[in-house]
């Protein structure tokens, strides 16, 4: 794996790099050399852009401005928890699949974990061509530095040109750590992906600036190309009459590898209450609420439509709902069959966070505001106002159904 190496020929002692250092990883030894502490050092490799005698390099690290060619085929990260697949392991595969088009190459998933084998059916129909599995005990629980470490290795191995994961809490631990390993680019919580096929690099969309603009990041000199998405940015969607995939069963060889962190105990999440990513039926408020117990008629229609009750950042910060609720860039990307969106203006930060909703309805009093660009149905009126009514007539709807 990558190590810091230093040049006691070349280094001179002037201490650039112990300065440098974000992690206090350097000194300087008895005979005035930089030494590292490799218990501490992260091969963040601040340490060699900073050497002015370059002397300073990393040991195991790629670079591969020259053999970029030797990189093919689509990775994807599937990600699972207690052998649960990760529904974004299928979403990304099945985005995957006209990306590998596209690339005119392979799609393959990687699955690390304990007893999961018979999960890789489950991912050959949404598309993967191969998939590359480490089945271990030692895997059951998954931890962001080992699963690291496998994947740095198996990228060395197979080299693939793109790498996709999950943007999970999971996820979001385990690219980054990877994309250090390999000396490599990371993109976070991409929006779309599509392939340049004249050069083929992969195009990473992404809100930057706060979500005012929507920016393209490429990765032109180093492989694999890698990204992170956000569950529910994509749909899932299984192949009717997949191909028959490869499954290569990988050795797991830690002898060589001591994680920093160890974990101790697992505990489970104890709210059993609908969580808005997982809702069918979403009913959120943003600022056309003037308080809380206004804010309070969309759980009155959430709890009516079996549905969950979600909020824009801006009703978050007024203390209207929690930020578990809280829908966009800074909140949860959810795809629910309905959205109904209350008191909301549709700020690009909060559309990138429901956009793919199959069904949204608006209301606000402003005939102009941007959520209605993107609503299947919009409704110009006060919030305050219409939900009563709205809510009222459901109620009817129901008494009815009931007396039937």
């Amino acid at each position: 794996m990558a190590r810091i190496i230093i040049d006691k020929d070349l280094c001179t002692g002037c201490g650039s790099c112990i300065s440098a250092c974000l992690y206090d990883a350097l000194e300087l030894n008895d005979d005035g050399v930089a030494v590292v502490d490799a218990d501490k050092c992260n091969i963040c490799r601040a340490c060699v852009s900073e050497c002015p005698f370059e002397a300073i390099s990393v040991e195991g690290a790629q670079n591969i401005k020259d053999d970029k060619d030797d990189y093919h085929g689509i990775w994807v990260y599937a990600e699972q928890w207690d052998g649960k697949l990760h529904d974004v392991a299928f979403e990304l595969l099945t985005e995957a699949r006209q990306l590998s088009a596209d690339l005119g190459e392979d799609l393959s998933a990687v699955l690390i974990g304990h007893n999961v084998k018979s999960d890789a059916a489950e991912l050959n129909k949404f598309g993967a061509n191969n998939i590359y599995l480490f089945d271990d005990s030692t895997l059951a629980i998954p931890n962001e530095e080992t699963y690291a470490y496998l994947m740095a290795d198996l990228i060395t191995k197979y080299k693939p040109a793109v790498v996709l994961y999950g943007a999970t809490a999971f996820g979001r631990s385990l690219a980054p750590r990877i994309a250090a390993k390999l000396n490599t680019g990371l993109t976070a919580d991409c929006t779309f992906l599509s392939i340049d096929k004249e050069r083929k690099l992969l195009q990473q969309t992404r809100p930057a600036f706060g979500g005012n603009v929507m920016a393209t990041i490429l990765c032109p000199e180093h492989r694999p190309q890698m990204a992170t998405v956000r569950p529910k940015v994509f749909k899932k969607e299984a192949l009717s009459s997949p191909e028959k995939c490869n499954v290569i069963i990988e050795t797991v060889n830690l002898n060589d590898f001591e994680p920093k962190s160890h974990i101790i105990e697992v505990v489970g999440f104890q709210n059993k209450e609908l969580r808005v990513e997982d809702a069918e039926i979403v009913v959120a408020g943003g600022a056309g609420f003037a308080c809380q117990e206004d804010f309070a008629l969309t759980k009155e229609l959430a709890d009516l439509l079996g549905g969950c009750v979600g909020a824009s950042r801006a009703a978050v910060d007024a203390g209207y709902a929690s930020h578990p609720n809280q829908v966009g860039q800074t909140g949860k990307v959810i795809a629910p069959k309905i959205y109904i969106a209350c008191g909301i203006a549709g700020a690009i930060q909060h559309l990138v966070g429901m956009e793919n909703s199959d069904f949204i309805i608006a209301i606000n009093n402003d005939p102009d505001a941007s959520i209605f660009q993107i609503a299947d149905i919009g409704i110009v009126g006060d919030v305050k106002v219409v939900l009563p009514k709205l809510i009222e007539k459901i109620k009817s709807h129901k008494a009815k159904q009931l007396a039937v």
